[in-house]
């Protein structure tokens, strides 16, 4: 049986999303640790760049800080189809009143980047009811994306512009707040030849970056709402999966859709259990394809090698069982088992991850594998 990725698209169910799962970077072996400069360089040019239609560039008038909204103007205007270069910047860790004490003290150079993002603190305005979120670069409109179609995001390319990242831990953040007495910040320097992240000698962490917020606005109805928990539009899924190479499908609500992103994450473990990931600046270029008529009530994504069904809920149980739901539900409707055959598959063959613990509304997805489905042949563009 021929599954297309149309037909993929052409249901969801309630409580969750489909998304995807690849493989990360490939390390190679190096004969000396390049300096900051050569390190962006390398992460930058290691491979050939995918040339962009259009770039947004990660300048304050291109910012909002913190939040999705029918109200929050354009940026930047696409047509359907087009290749798009978006900048973001992640600063984590970076003082709003003295940015640049951040890089002074932990010896990092005051760079073109850097400058961005000091520019940035010092001239995007948090949003005046108090909303609060990620610095993120938006929102782009997409010509004739219109509301009861979908947006299909090819993430194309994920490119560091620095060296660095950030990760935090404070008293009452992460997965165990009370546990955290002190406030700390660790940055993680990057080694750009074997794509990993180190921390301090005999550590490293391998580089596998995605966004952590990619989103549509909400329907104008209900107003800005924070980057900080995901929802059916998509945000701050925070889902270590979401890497180079695969496809977030997300529903359109307003006209142009209002795409926007941030919060980049170098490497992440499910869970996100400190409160935070490697926090970093990513370069990210999509593809956008406009779906028409094709409305979902979810997000929905894919890879070469996986479907995820994801549940999101304030309760971590509930989440559980709304990924378990909808697992079954995909693999019934999708694929044309009966839901108990699904639920025996899920038990058998899907794994159930906590994707995170900390976004106020939290995330498990269940990593369905194309490969058990020994009868079908899943169409897709990588």
């Amino acid at each position: 049986m021929y599954t297309s990725r149309r037909t993929f698209l052409r249901k969801t169910t309630r409580n969750g999303l489909a998304i995807l799962s690849t493989g990360g970077l490939t390390a190679t072996a190096f004969d000396h640790t390049p300096s900051n400069a050569e390190q962006t360089e390398i992460l930058t040019t290691k491979s050939a760049p995918v040339k962009p239609d259009h770039v947004v560039r990660s300048l304050p008038e291109n910012m909002v800080w913190g939040y999705f909204g029918a109200d929050v103007p354009p940026v930047y205007k696409v047509k359907d189809g087009d290749v798009v270069e978006i900048q973001t910047v992640n600063p984590s860790g970076v003082s709003r009143t003295n940015p640049e004490e951040f890089y002074t003290k932990n010896n990092l150079p005051l760079d073109q980047h850097a400058q961005e993002v000091i520019a940035i603190l010092k001239n995007v305005k948090p949003e005046p009811s108090g909303i609060r979120g990620h610095m993120l670069t938006g929102p782009v409109y997409i010509d004739e994306a219109q509301p009861g179609d979908s947006l299909e995001i090819r993430i194309l390319d994920l490119t560091f512009p620095a060296g660095f990242g950030v990760n935090s831990v404070w008293p009452g953040g992460g997965g165990i707040p009370d546990e955290v007495k002190t406030r700390e910040t660790f940055v993680y320097r990057y080694d750009a030849k074997r794509k990993m992240a180190t921390l301090k000698e005999g550590l490293e962490i391998p580089l596998k970056p995605f966004m952590g917020v990619m989103a549509l606005s909400p329907p104008a109805d209900m107003g800005r709402q924070s980057s900080i928990p995901p929802n059916f539009f998509g945000g701050n899924l925070d889902i270590k999966h979401l890497t180079k190479g695969t496809t977030l499908h997300l529903p359109v609500s307003v006209p142009g859709g209002l795409f926007t992103t941030g919060d980049g994450h170098g490497a992440q473990g499910n869970g996100e259990v400190s409160g935070v990931a490697i926090e970093t600046a990513i370069n990210l270029t999509v593809k956008f394809i406009v779906h028409k008529g094709k409305a979902l009530k979810q997000p929905r994504a894919e890879t070469p090698t996986h479907f995820i069904a994801v549940g999101l809920d304030k309760d971590l149980n509930k989440a559980m069982k709304n990924a378990l739901s909808e697992a079954c539900a995909f693999i019934r409707d999708e694929l044309g088992f009966t839901f108990n055959e699904a639920l025996s598959i899920a038990s058998t063959g899907v794994d159930f991850e906590v994707s995170q613990v900390v976004d106020q509304t939290l995330g498990v997805h269940a990593m369905i594998p194309k490969s058990i489905f020994t009868k079908k042949k899943f169409d897709y563009w990588s």
